[in-house]
């Protein structure tokens, strides 16, 4: 991952040691002067500190600290600092990412004690405030640390609601600060008073507890945080980023989530030419003549890979399980042939790529074998399934386990619970993970318009798309192709492979082959990319709609979709380049349509400025495909 410099500015203030007192407060400033962080010591001692946003308060005087380092201090130093750089990931929403930020690192001694000495690193960008607590190695030698307790609070101003989920794959509702049933997931979004919005969220945590947020039973409009359990670590210690960002408007959140990215490391992977984001498709017969018409039918369809989900190797909750052998789970076909080497043989012929699933309790059993007989057969991924997440053991494990697929390269998927806090811009073989309330939860349209604003905002997601059998009622193990009800239009499905961010992005996941009768509308499909070279976020409200637009190359991809309700919208195609015409080919719900999708392709000419009548039926949705002429 090369990095391009922009301008790069460094300079260090050491302030004399000195007592801040409540009156006192040392402030750090975001780079467009419209963000202020201000330190501070409390009546009682303890540190302190508060956000505006433009002169407006966005955190209130709230608590700092960890269990241990708690009050008692004294500034030792302020060391200050600045950088504008910008870095080229290897995927991405945008081919650059610029990296602008004043840093501030507030050094407490504790009773003048070298050896209890805290630090407190703060970063302030335009689109948030971020810090976190370093305990440094002492020259004479480290120490063992145990941490069972965050001691940061948010407090916000009255009138303050939160979208509140409670856990990774659940559904959101929105709260008043007060009666919340349980811990908030990350991010949590914040609807503010005076219509701005701000998100609490978590970066770089991968050697350390996760963190929810809870509401403080002591003081009104609150929130603390809440780690899963303690952590035991020797110097030097850094605990992960917490996170505020501010926006104008909501979809500006999702628009600022480089945020996450800039706040951990870089790549390590020196060799990332293996690396490839593509579109997936789930193989669900476990039968060679279905795994061969799978095959072909990803070549004709634009898709890369191919995916074998649970039960290629036997039934996967049993401790016996053996992920090294092909033993296809007789539930799910007594009578299969499935040669994987013969699969995965073919599958090359073609140009695609093998993805195979594993349950993490043989991925724990078995992972150092497993890793290099996968590269040996040619694999191209793993999809980690039912991993334990939150404490400090599994978590470390993970990450551990996903640094050794980068050794093989291996790129990973990673199920169920586990939501991203910026680890795929140092390890980018993490190439997405679920974490969200997506098809295989049978969601509505009301939480796919709720889920860019909420859960998108951590990272990319594993959502699932549909298109043929979209799910409304969950298929027994032994009807796994049983036909769905339809509970989101074609149209709906369509757009969110736009607006869903995924760079490994699963495609017709209750489908097979058999059910495409080569619709036309099919095509935005084959044409859409995974990963871009810019995105926007047009226009959205939370729960209710959201337009996102992206460009590869000169071509750009343009999703819409409503909630549960009808809807009629404009959209301003002034993000295409002044000057150029364009074609673009709009895909929307047609109840009169005489194909069994309901779906109409109308192609027109446009320009930068052109504005889209767009008219949405309830849980309905609407692409577009803009390219040049």
């Amino acid at each position: 991952m090369k990095s391009i410099q922009i301008i790069t500015c460094c300079l260090c203030l050491l302030v004399s040691t000195k007592l801040l007192n409540a009156q006192q407060s040392k402030q750090l400033i975001s780079p467009d002067g419209k963000l202020v962080y201000s330190f501070f010591f409390s009546k009682e001692g303890a540190p302190a500190y508060t956000i505006s946003y433009q002169q407006n308060p966005i955190v209130l005087s709230s608590a700092l600290g960890l269990n241990g380092w708690e009050k008692g201090f004294q500034v030792s130093n302020i060391a200050m600092s600045k950088k504008d750089t910008a870095w080229k990931p290897v995927y991405g929403e945008r081919n650059i990412i610029r990296d602008h930020y004043e840093e501030m690192i507030i050094s407490l001694l504790h009773g003048n004690n070298e050896r209890s000495k805290v630090q407190i690193q703060v970063r302030a960008y335009n689109e948030g405030i971020a810090f976190r607590y370093l305990i440094p190695e002492h020259p004479e030698g480290g120490t063992d640390v145990s941490i069972q307790k965050e001691l940061t609070d948010f407090t916000m101003p009255e009138g303050t609601k939160a979208w509140f989920t409670n856990r990774a794959q659940g559904t959101y509702s929105l709260l008043p600060m007060s009666n919340w049933p349980g811990e908030s997931e990350r991010p949590l979004v914040l609807q503010l008073p005076g219509g701005k919005y701000a998100c609490l969220a978590e970066a770089e945590m991968v050697n350390y507890s996760r963190t929810k947020f809870i509401l403080n039973p002591n003081k009104a409009n609150t929130i603390s945080c809440s780690m899963y359990d303690r952590v035991d670590l020797f110097t030097p210690v850094a605990t992960p980023w917490r996170v505020i960002m501010v926006a104008e408007r909501p979809g500006d959140l999702l628009a600022n989530n480089d945020l996450l990215l800039n706040l951990n490391p870089p790549n390590e992977i020196k060799n990332t030419a293996w690396i490839k984001p593509g579109k997936v498709m789930r193989e669900i017969s476990l039968s060679m003549k279905g795994s061969k018409e799978l095959i072909d039918f990803a070549v004709k369809r634009h898709l890369q890979y191919i995916h074998y989900d649970a039960g290629w190797y036997g039934y996967e909750y049993i401790v016996a399980s053996d992920a090294t052998k092909v033993n296809v789970d007789p539930r799910r076909n007594p009578k299969s042939d499935l040669n994987l080497q013969e699969v995965i043989r073919y599958a090359k012929s073609k140009g695609i790529g093998v993805f195979l699933y594993v349950n993490q309790r043989a991925l724990y059993k078995q992972l150092d074998e497993l890793l290099p007989l996968f590269q040996k057969w040619g694999v191209s991924g793993v999809k980690f399934g039912f991993v334990e997440v939150g404490s400090h053991r599994w978590t470390t494990w993970l990450h551990e386990a996903i640094k050794k697929c980068a050794k093989y390269q291996l790129m990973v998927d990673v199920h169920d619970e586990y939501r991203p806090t910026g680890f795929s811009r140092t390890y980018p073989n993490l190439m997405t993970q679920e974490g969200v309330h997506g098809n295989e939860e049978m969601p509505d349209a009301t939480n796919n318009a709720t889920l860019p604003f909420t859960r998108f905002i951590a990272g990319a997601a594993d959502y699932t798309i549909c298109y043929y059998h979209r799910p409304e009622l969950k298929a027994s193990l032994q009807n796994t192709q049983a036909p769905r009800k339809l509970k989101t239009t074609g149209g709906h499905q369509l757009a969110l492979s736009t607006i869903y961010y995924s760079p490994l992005q699963f495609m017709y996941w209750y489908d097979k082959p058999s059910d495409s009768q080569d619709e036309p509308e099919l095509e935005y499909f084959d044409k859409i990319s995974t990963v871009w070279d810019d995105t926007k976020v047009l226009d959205g409200e939370i729960a209710k709609y959201i337009t996102v637009a992206r460009r590869k190359g000169e071509e750009w991809f343009v999703g819409t979709i409503t909630n549960n309700d009808a809807r009629e919208l404009k959209i301003p195609l002034n993000f295409l380049s002044p000057g150029k015409n364009y074609e673009a080919s709009i895909y929307y719900d047609d109840p009169e349509a005489k194909i069994r999708t309901k779906i109409s392709i109308r192609r027109i000419k446009v320009n930068a400025s052109t504005i889209l009548d767009t008219k949405l039926f309830a849980s309905g949705g609407q692409a577009v495909w803009i390219k040049p002429v």
